[in-house]
């Protein structure tokens, strides 16, 4: 059956308007990163108990927020050296990032490893953190009359392939009983998307919690519309070429239980978080500090990803029948040397 038309757009002008950046990226170190071309096979070498001295990784974190973490924490003697925080966290980046060598480990949602697969990079899922709660909403340009997903038949609505806010859309346009072809979808990225509010080009883009209240802030006419989608999965990934590096993967697994701890810290701190983060570093007044916090999720590590592999399979379904990308079995983008690490670093309330 073929692909649903988007309207106003070329299939492969679509996704070549997407993959563009990501294909330069490519072009200009595939010669040094081989294993995208050359299908590089997982290790499955059980992980090695100690890191060995000197092995170091370089690790994504968006807006400086995991070091803040670590620092605030209190985690300073890990057992690896920290070469680089890399300011990366949307997932095209991180793949470019990934390609290119300059990172090594990320924190992202389920899109950019189905995303970096399409692509035919090779990565691995090493960690998962459930959410429960959604972690975006929908705004609407200013003066808008738009209320509910409903009202998004014939707009333009922003939409990132291979992020997170993307497959939010998707699954709300579905929730909606709306077609792909009831609605413009409007190709940018992520960072874009306020943009493209503000000047009037989109009718509606996916906004992070944290992102909605400066924005309505700012433009008093425009609104958000929230809906019951969630983004179910945050999780930590890496290339297959670093993950067949056994001190790597060592490190790696020895990162994953302070990374899941310092995500229940954040948690069980939000006075000091808001302060330190959101008003120290993000520029927003308490009050809209607060508001973000009141809608965090607690986190939750499985000990066991079936749920996970089950709502990235959903996902990329999802995708497929839209033609974004092509129909696969997911299950080979999870490593489950690490699938109970995170569930054991963490008290058992925080293990669902």
């Amino acid at each position: 059956m073929p692909s649903p038309p988007v309207p106003g757009l070329d299939r492969r002008l679509f996704l070549t308007s997407l993959l563009g950046v990501t294909a330069a990226a490519a072009g200009l170190s595939g010669c040094a990163d081989s294993s995208a071309a050359a299908g590089e096979t997982a290790s499955d070498a059980p992980l090695a108990t100690k890191v060995p001295a000197g092995t170091s990784l370089k690790i994504a974190s968006y807006q400086n927020a995991q070091q803040l973490q670590f620092k605030l924490a209190g985690f300073r003697d890990l057992p690896f050296k920290v070469a680089n925080w890399l300011n990366i966290g949307a997932g095209p980046d991180v793949i470019n990032a990934f390609r290119a060598k300059s990172l090594e480990v990320a924190n992202n949602a389920g899109i950019p490893p189905i995303q970096a697969h399409y692509q035919g990079f090779d990565a691995k899922i090493v960690a998962i953190n459930i959410t429960r709660k959604p972690n975006y909403l929908f705004a609407t340009k200013p003066g808008s009359d738009i209320r509910t997903v409903a009202d998004f038949k014939g707009k333009r609505l922003a939409f990132s392939q291979g992020q997170a806010q993307g497959v939010v859309l998707l699954r709300a346009l579905k929730k909606a009983g709306l077609a792909y072809d009831d609605v413009e979808l409007v190709p940018l990225t992520s960072n874009q998307f306020l943009t493209a509010l503000q000047s009037g080009q989109v009718d509606i883009a996916p906004l992070g919690n944290t992102q909605a209240p400066a924005y309505l802030a700012q433009y008093k006419s425009a609104r958000t519309i929230t809906t019951d989608v969630v983004d179910l999965l945050n999780l930590l990934w890496a290339p297959v070429s670093v993950l067949n590096d056994s001190a790597k993967a060592a490190a790696i697994a020895a990162y994953i239980p302070y990374w899941a701890r310092s995500q229940v810290w954040t948690y069980e701190h939000p006075d000091e978080w808001n302060e330190q983060f959101y008003v120290g570093t993000q520029n927003l007044t308490l009050a809209q500090a607060e508001a973000v916090t009141a809608l965090a999720n607690k986190p939750l590590f499985p000990p066991r990803w079936d749920e996970a592999i089950a709502w990235e399979q959903e996902t990329a379904d999802l995708l497929a029948e839209g033609g974004f990308v092509k129909k696969f079995d997911v299950s080979e983008l999870f490593d489950h040397r690490f699938e109970s690490i995170a569930a054991k670093a963490v008290p058992a309330e925080y293990r669902r």
